[in-house]
């Protein structure tokens, strides 16, 4: 009975110090000002990632946390998603598409399209870490002016009102006030349950297009974007004919 009452003591503690560290670092979401000001931030920060050579990209190629590799066929709007041994193509407006298992095609109907819903869900959070600065004008959303108490740096925050999984998720971009790099992003989202988890925003890298991607992200976890590739064109891709499973 006594190493149970200490194992229930310790528990208790162990909680406690769970909940008084969760008050400390979640953090309300920030006010700001929409207007004028955060439109010319905005602007500022598409024209410092080339967002223009970002929608010039036919097909882009890369590999999430080490874990996924998805290609992206932009122009129609498909996709290719791989992890662990699956290959999912897929259309993305539709979801519809075809699954495969170690390079056999799935035929039941109910274990395909669990498939293709887990690489739409894929597709569209390592979409958005690849190169969310050029989504944040998207339709559906809201940009508010963030001071920043250090003079160098400005804030954006922006609240995505409709799109994607989780319509509702916030984002302030803190950025260099010379430069319009973002320097890091806080969260206010729905699969992260403290208000505030910071990421920075490092190791930029520009595709042959002008493109720039920041391709590191530390924050309690890392996330990196490994095995960038860019097409201008689509018949450069040189695996165009995989898509033709879609057709």
């Amino acid at each position: 009975m006594k190493v149970l009452k200490w194992i229930i003591i310790i528990l208790l503690s162990l909680g406690l110090i769970g909940y008084f560290a969760y008050l400390i670092v979640d953090e309300d979401l920030p006010t700001g000002e929409e207007g004028p000001k955060a439109e010319e931030l905005a602007n500022r920060m598409l024209e410092a990632v080339n967002d223009s050579a970002w929608h010039a990209i036919a097909v882009v190629e890369w590999n999430f946390t080490g874990q996924r590799h998805l290609v992206w066929d932009k122009v129609n709007h498909r996709a290719k998603v791989s992890w662990d041994n699956y290959d999912v193509f897929i259309k993305l407006g539709t979801k519809e598409g075809v699954a495969f298992a170690k390079e056999k095609k799935i035929e039941r109907e109910e274990v395909s399209n669990k498939l293709l819903d887990e690489a739409y869900g894929i597709w569209a959070n390592d979409s958005f870490w690849l190169n969310p600065i050029t989504k944040i004008k998207d339709n559906g959303t809201i940009r508010k002016y963030v001071p920043q108490t250090d003079e160098n740096k400005e804030g954006l925050l922006v609240t995505y009102q409709t799109g994607g999984v989780t319509p509702g998720d916030s984002y302030l971009w803190v950025v260099d006030k010379k430069t319009a790099l973002a320097e890091y992003v806080k969260m206010w989202v729905q699969i992260i349950p403290i208000g505030g988890m910071k990421f920075t925003w490092d190791d930029w890298n520009t595709t042959p297009e002008g493109a720039k991607i920041a391709t590191s992200h530390e924050s309690v976890m890392t996330i990196n974007i490994s095995e960038l590739n860019t097409w201008p064109s689509l018949n450069m891709y040189p695996n165009l004919k995989e898509f033709e499973v879609l057709n």
